[in-house]
């Protein structure tokens, strides 16, 4: 492609590159930056006096370029790096204890996982004593601006003394300015109020995060927050113009009102689970998110109007700046917004020369500047799809427009070209999140596209109307709604069809396959004219799929086959991991995952099968290898552990290790309940304060499931008379799923399983595993009450879906020839 210039690529690398590295072990960014100058000035001195021969000294420039922008990201590094981390506030993580924040709100909350949910089997009774917080909790991103030493008040008044003596002595602390993501309790009208700039004081635990997180601590709060101070006036104006069109477009029906505060200005608290997983399903989720591209067809929309009003080019530039401030403001001012209008500036520009290929310089450079002002971009994943996806558009747009120009008109090419575009750019990065290929991304982008940017318009419109002429508004709210209702149903429909995710190698290969696969296509768009003389395209392709070959072929015969056949709403799924327990409980994107088996390569298969990344509820229902085997899967992808009482330092440290990746760890105990998106959860077992039965194989820690048709109960290894004892506690009564104790051991109880009445019974055991399991005992026990059982030894991964009629299952099976069947039974 002629025009394209590439000189500031490598030079944007290098410093992408030094700040993944530094910010990791921001100790070293001091060495590496004397370094790196020295390296620079060294080659500048061999340049400048004429050194090496002439061929040499265009490597020398490049070398020169690419040191220089390093050696700028390690100075950012050893700047930076002091103030995102104080010693205050390592000391007040340290010491685990109740201190006051000061902090500023920076982005919209949103509702997390919450506790306190009803009880679901039945009275907790008197051993209910815990409270794992009945009010909703809220998450946002912040800035710690203050310490206030000594935290809140206990109830000792010797200890509160003491506290405000504390106080007093130390002093508050200012003028922080610490990266944080805050947990904290919100009523409903207050979770409405905090608003970006908001000031807030909270009573709260610190704990760090690790190294290279964007986040330098997360804040656990005690209590509600107390508003200090109100956003200022520039971005008050927005945040009551945010909450007037969110509640009129609330009132609109069906999707479209979800999905249009979204569209327009990148609210998507409206969006419901099911809907938002639908919008990622098929790759549209970027339409509900501020991109680039919303902030372009703002730009695009005033540069329009005000040379339709005869405007002079540098006045119609000023006015489109102004208006993309503002509007950067309405949608918030997030640091992902402030990029995409950014990106949207290179875009434009580089269009507006017409020759979008020297916009790659430019974007290069912004590149290093941005990482330059926050190191801590580097790995971030929103950074980095907002760099390629600008990357793409200026680069594959236009060949592909031309190329599919050779059988399409040229607008329909167009409007191909650009979705695909970007999302060859960006697939090398999305594997890395979900190890899946969306089979219909493209084909739903080139139907909801072209809606966008009129939903995008027309609700801007209704919002900038709604304080003026409310009545107006109100109509021009429900043209805004027809394209908004559409993506929806494109977004539903797509999501809905048989193998809507394929699977994929996951991890660094699977993003390596995925780059030398992207570089080939690229290779034959650029290259091709009239007849395609790309060779080595065509040979790398050939060694990748002989190099891959084994792989792919159990990719393709089982991966691919697994996700065309699941049922698109499944809600439990058995892993097939040998002699132990792993079993995930979904309601669409939220996933629990009780027990990881014994080892953590299966697990991490069957997980990147299921398409899951994060695990929103780990349950470790006892400390036995094979529960626990397989934890180092995911440490760092967990968000809260349920697990039992530790029994010796081990357990303790892995507790630890699990808490140093970002998991809150709770003791569970009988009582305790809790959510998973719309599923609700109940701990049955053990009886917290019992003197026996507290912990081994009697002391499992036993969890219900209740919602979207399925009742599930989850035993671990509990044995008879542990059974038996849960069953005269207010017993669990009847269910549809049940996870049979202990592997399929004879240690059972009868009159337990009679109780459950359940429809399925999930056995998860090895094969040729040594000790017996099933045994003839629990498989007699579960036919005499109509349990249908199935096995993992026998019959692989098990998924489990609510049926198409009332009190029936569907049951998908990965047996030698797989099979997917509708069982009915007495729960």
């Amino acid at each position: 492609m002629t025009g394209l210039d590439l000189r500031l690529v490598l030079p944007a690398a290098a410093a992408w590159l030094a700040a993944w590295l530094l910010i990791a072990v921001p100790e070293w960014a001091a060495g590496a930056q004397a370094a790196l100058w020295s390296v620079s000035l060294c080659v500048g001195l061999v340049v400048a006096l004429r050194l090496v021969r002439p061929w040499g000294a265009p490597v020398c420039g490049v070398l020169l370029v690419c040191c220089a922008a390093a050696a700028l990201l390690a100075s950012a590094v050893t700047v930076a790096a002091p103030g995102r981390l104080p010693d205050a506030v390592r000391e007040e993580a340290a010491r685990q204890a109740g201190v006051t924040l000061l902090l500023t709100v920076s982005s919209i909350p949103v509702q997390t996982q919450s506790f306190g949910a009803p009880t679901l089997f039945g009275p907790a009774g008197a051993d209910s004593d815990t409270d794992l917080g009945a009010s909703p909790r809220v998450r946002f991103r912040g800035i710690l601006t203050g310490i206030e030493r000594g935290g809140a008040a206990s109830g000792d008044t010797a200890r509160d003394d003491a506290v405000r003596d504390d106080a007093v002595r130390n002093g508050t602390l200012r003028s922080l300015s610490v990266p944080v993501v805050v947990f904290a309790e919100a009523a409903q009208d207050t979770a409405a109020t905090l608003q970006i700039g908001s000031v807030l004081r909270l009573d709260a635990t610190l704990r760090l995060t690790a190294a290279g997180d964007a986040a330098s601590a997360l804040v656990f709060g005690r209590g509600m927050p107390e508003l200090v101070d109100t956003p200022p006036w520039w971005l008050g104006w927005a945040a009551e113009l945010r909450t007037l069109f969110t509640a009129a477009a609330g009132e609109l029906p069906g999707d479209g009102g979800d999905l249009l505060p979204g569209l327009a200005i990148g609210d998507t608290s409206s969006v419901e689970a099911d809907l938002d997983e639908a919008m990622k399903t098929s790759s549209l989720s970027h339409l509900t998110a501020v991109s680039g591209a919303n902030c372009a067809v703002v730009i695009a929309g005033v540069m329009l109007l005000t040379g339709f009003l005869g405007l002079r080019r540098g006045i119609r530039i000023g006015i489109s700046l102004l208006t993309l401030l503002a509007f950067v403001v309405l949608v918030t001012p997030e640091p992902s917004v402030l990029r995409a209008a950014l990106m949207a500036t290179i875009l434009l520009l580089g269009i507006a020369s017409g020759r979008p290929g020297r916009g790659v310089p430019l974007l290069a450079l912004v590149v290093i500047l941005l990482l330059a002002a926050d190191p801590w971009l580097a790995r971030s994943y929103g950074f980095a799809l907002s760099v390629l996806a600008t990357a793409g558009l200026l680069v594959l747009a236009a060949p592909l427009t031309r190329l599919l120009h050779r059988w399409l008109p040229a607008w329909l090419a167009a409007v191909i070209a650009i979705p695909l575009a970007a999302q060859l750019a960006c697939q090398p990065v999305l594997v890395l999140l979900t190890p899946t290929l969306p089979l219909y991304g493209v084909p739903a982008n080139l139907l909801a596209g072209p809606a966008a940017p009129a939903a995008t318009v027309i609700g801007l419109i209704a919002c900038l109307l709604l304080p003026w002429l409310p009545g107006v508004a109100g109509g021009v709210l429900y043209l805004a709604w027809l394209p908004a209702a559409w993506i929806a149903a494109i977004a539903r429909t797509s999501a809905g069809l048989p193998g809507s995710r394929l699977p994929w190698l996951g991890g660094a290969i699977g993003m390596l396959v995925t780059v030398l696969l992207t570089v080939a296509v690229v290779a034959l768009v650029l290259r091709g004219r009239g007849q395609v003389r790309a060779h080595w395209p065509i040979a790398a392709i050939a060694v990748l799929v002989l190099a891959t070959g084994s792989y792919g072929g159990s990719l393709i015969g089982a991966g691919v086959g697994r996700a065309v056949a699941f049922p698109a709403d499944w809600q439990i799924a058995a892993c097939d991991i040998g002699q132990g327990d792993a079993i995930v409980v979904r309601d669409r994107e939220r996933y629990a995952l009780v027990d990881v088996g014994p080892d953590p390569v299966l697990l991490s298969e069957c997980l990147d099968t299921l398409g899951i990344d994060r695990i929103d509820i780990l349950v470790l229902t006892h400390y036995d290898l094979d529960h626990i085997g397989g934890v180092s899967a995911v440490i760092g992808r967990v968000d809260t552990a349920l697990v039992g009482i530790p029994e010796n330092a081990d357990d303790e440290r892995l507790h630890d290790a699990l808490a140093a990746g970002g998991a809150e760890i709770r003791e569970a105990a009988r009582g305790d309940t809790g959510t998973l998106g719309e599923l609700r959860w109940e701990i049955l077992w053990p009886v917290r304060g019992s003197p026996v039965m507290q912990t081994g194989n009697e002391g499992s820690v036993t969890i219900g499931f209740d919602g979207r048709g399925i009742r599930s109960l989850f035993l671990g290894d509990l044995g008879e008379e542990s059974q038996d004892a849960l069953r005269r506690r207010d017993g669990p009564g009847s269910v549809d799923v049940v996870k049979v104790a202990h592997h399929g051991s004879g240690d059972q109880s009868p009159a337990l399983y009679a109780d459950l009445r359940a429809t399925v019974g999930l056995i998860s055991v090895g094969r040729e595993n040594g000790y017996g399991h099933p045994t003839d005992t629990i498989l007699d026990i579960l036919g005499s009450v109509g349990t249908l059982a199935f096995r993992t030894d026998q019959q692989g991964l098990l998924v489990i879906a609510p049926g198409p009629g009332g009190g029936a299952l569907t049951v998908w099976t990965e047996s030698v020839r797989g099979e997917t069947v509708a069982v009915a039974g007495p729960g």
